[in-house]
């Protein structure tokens, strides 16, 4: 029987701040609830909401653990009512909707991912957020296929990066942008088709010159602002268009002209508010069609950094610094 503690270790800072407020302190071990596990925790990846959650721009969900942290690697060591007891003693990673940073933490089981031989905790600790996001809105909601070609912003980031493996597995040409030579030569070896440094090139006659002026077929954006309209001068016709963040602004003008000639699509989504019911849908998909991909080898993602849960303030340092890839607090 695994003996639990009645206290761990987490980062749960009481206001908003900057990297130095993220030390750690004792909080109560949660307990699961019905459909729910309890994970020791081996690792836990940091995100840019991580980030936004810490300055407060981005409060937890109602009903979320005001620790942060949205994706964990570890065993399950409890299970909730309704969880099948066979799960305890099983190595998973998880989606969460915070808690991460911390020794322990509750977790939807259907939410759950077996990890396999190969990967590591850290790797699989890196993996949940970046996949549920980049799946759910490239494949999901702007059904991106084979043949089709994406741009994305960011291309060295955790999502970047994590649409670039994608679309090397599921033959999408990812065209990104990046921030410096350094970080566009990293997307390359990875796999993108092609990477434009933003600071020293237009980004919008650098898509038209690379697609032969047709146009990608689905932009991935974390900018907004005024990338917004610049984004629609990228897309082909019946492109569509996704934003995920809006790290540049929320708002923006655009021509309204350019969406009824091109037929233009734009959407959007959040997933850390959305429902337990499509979450366990996004992760019953990314079981049957990505997961053996993992399982096989061919889908890691890529590690930056790696910092013990006492230095979570430098890990969020570094993902304002030149950093490629997943930035992970391990227990």
């Amino acid at each position: 029987m695994v003996e639990i503690a009645e206290t761990m270790w987490a980062i749960d800072p009481e206001g908003p701040g900057g990297p130095e407020i993220l030390v750690p302190v004792r909080r109560p071990v949660p307990e699961p609830g019905p459909g729910q596990v309890l994970i020791r925790v081996a690792a836990a990846g940091v995100n840019r909401p991580d980030v936004a959650q810490r300055t407060g721009r981005y409060p937890p969900p109602p009903g979320a653990p005001s620790i942060l942290g949205l994706e964990i690697a570890g065993e399950i060591i409890a299970c909730g009512d309704g969880v099948m007891p066979e799960l305890k003693g099983q190595s998973v990673c998880a989606l969460v909707a915070g808690g991460g940073y911390a020794e322990y933490a509750v977790a939807e089981a259907g939410l759950c991912l077996s990890i396999p031989n190969t990967l590591s905790m850290i790797e699989a600790a890196a993996i949940p957020e970046t996949l549920f996001t980049v799946w759910s809105n490239v494949f999901e909601r702007a059904y991106a296929a084979e043949g089709d070609t994406v741009l994305v912003h960011g291309g060295t980031s955790g999502i970047g990066t994590m649409m670039i493996l994608l679309g090397r597995i599921f033959q999408v040409r990812t065209i990104v942008t990046a921030g410096s030579d350094e970080k566009c030569a990293a997307a390359v070896k990875l796999g993108a088709s092609a990477a434009i440094n933003y600071r020293t090139e237009d980004f919008v006659a650098e898509v038209a010159r690379l697609t032969d002026g047709r146009g990608v077929d689905v932009v991935l954006d974390m900018v907004g602002g005024d990338y917004l309209p610049r984004n629609l001068d990228c897309l082909a016709e019946d492109g569509r268009h996704v934003s995920i963040a809006v790290q540049k602004g929320a708002k923006a003008e655009v021509p309204i002209w350019k969406i009824m000639q091109k037929r233009l699509t734009l959407t959007g989504s959040t997933l850390r508010p959305r429902d337990i019911s499509f979450k366990t849908g996004v992760a019953d998909e990314i079981a049957s069609v990505v997961w053996p991909h993992v399982e096989e080898g061919r889908l890691k993602p890529v590690i930056d950094t790696t910092f013990p849960l006492e230095a979570a303030a430098d890990a969020h340092r570094r993902l304002d610094e030149a950093h490629i890839g997943k930035v992970v607090l391990t227990m």
